[in-house]
């Protein structure tokens, strides 16, 4: 009997954009997909194709200058942004509208990033506090979700109560982190045992989504391996549920992802299983993207030839009307230039791709 998917995350007809004074870019446009549990999803694509700007607005808490244009994101059926009404925008609900979108957000704060989402930012080495212990910065996110904690207090994770101290020293030697990192301070720690102490920090309730945000892009060969081992030991024990993994480093995410969602330019061109996307890519710019990877033989003779990808990214302040990758494409045609192209099924293929070269 073949066992039913539980659907993580759904992402529908997201948008979102940044402003200031440098004008308003849509980064994030008409994005929508959705993940299982027990699956490792990548996404990949050029740096400032929105890949960042996507895993900020699934948390429901981006940060200044990042806005949620509309759509919304379902998180184990949880939805992250609140449903407001339309209505005109005066000076008499302007406070009231500002106090319930507020409200929200400390509610995703606190209650769904913590037992929901883990969240590991791209730069995240950075984040931990250098003039902070381990053990403080630890007390403080656990005082997020328990405003009276204590150490040594009881704590429900994953409907089981447990001693907060032995639950956080039980779950950093599960990644591989000795207890002795709680008495250091960050700059103490290598760059290896830094990301997975953030990893750690992120996955303390057991969430049921971790999104890693290019989580091995300062780290040696050797280190990514262990830290990509860290992910897969997530998984088989149940300390998360799904990942969603972003990288612009595809064989990075070859190893470990089980799909993979090619962006650019803040739209989702591609999508199909890890293997259909390196070995039968559909989009010209996914074939660019492959043929950009060095790989060589034993012998040191590459193995293929490298490719670069004319051009740069569009502008996102004002994005062209047809297919963002017209400038680009070796395989243009006439009608790319003034229609976006809509997602099509080529023949035998189960997952979509967007690109008017398909079209029947």
């Amino acid at each position: 009997m073949k066992k039913l998917s539980v659907e993580i995350l759904k992402v529908e007809n997201l948008e979102g954009y940044y402003k200031g004074s440098f004008g308003l870019v849509q980064a994030v446009d008409g994005v929508s997909f959705s993940v299982n549990k027990g699956e490792i999803v990548g996404i990949a694509g050029e740096s400032g194709c929105g890949k960042s700007t996507l895993a900020e607005l699934i948390t429901g808490v981006p940060k200044p200058l990042l806005f949620h244009g509309k759509g919304q994101v379902f998180v184990n059926q949880s939805p992250i942004y609140i449903e407001m009404p339309q209505y005109e925008i005066t000076k008499f609900n302007r406070k009231m509208i500002k106090n319930k979108v507020k409200k929200q957000k400390e509610k995703v704060r606190k209650d769904i990033l913590c037992s929901e989402i883990g969240y590991v930012p791209q730069a995240s080495q950075n984040s931990l506090n250098p003039v902070l212990k381990i053990k403080k910065i630890i007390r403080d996110v656990m005082k997020q979700r328990y405003p009276n904690y204590k150490a040594g207090m009881q704590m429900n994770i994953g409907g089981e109560l447990i001693l907060s101290n032995d639950h956080i020293i039980n779950h950093l030697e599960k990644l591989g982190l000795d207890r002795s990192i709680l008495r250091k301070y960050p700059h103490e720690l290598s760059g290896g045992m830094k990301q997975r102490t953030v990893v750690g920090i992120s996955t303390l309730y057991k969430p049921k989504l971790l999104i890693v945000d290019e989580p091995t892009s300062a780290l040696d060969v050797t280190t990514q391996k262990i830290l990509i081992d860290t992910f897969l030991d997530l998984l088989n024990q149940k300390i998360t549920d799904t990942i969603l993994f972003i990288s612009h480093d595809i064989p990075t995410l070859a190893q470990i992802c089980t799909r993979c969602i090619i962006m650019y330019a803040g739209k989702i061109i591609e999508m199909g299983t890890m293997e259909e996307i390196i070995c039968e890519p559909l989009h010209p710019y996914t074939e660019e993207l492959i043929h950009s990877i060095a790989s060589f033989n034993p012998d040191g003779t590459a193995e293929t030839e490298l490719k670069a990808i004319t051009g740069n990214p569009p502008n996102l302040r004002e994005p062209p009307k047809g297919c963002r990758f017209y400038p680009r494409c070796e395989k243009r045609k006439d009608e790319c230039r003034e229609n976006e192209p809509p997602y099509f099924y080529p023949k035998g293929k189960k997952n979509p791709v967007a690109c008017w070269i398909y079209k029947r």
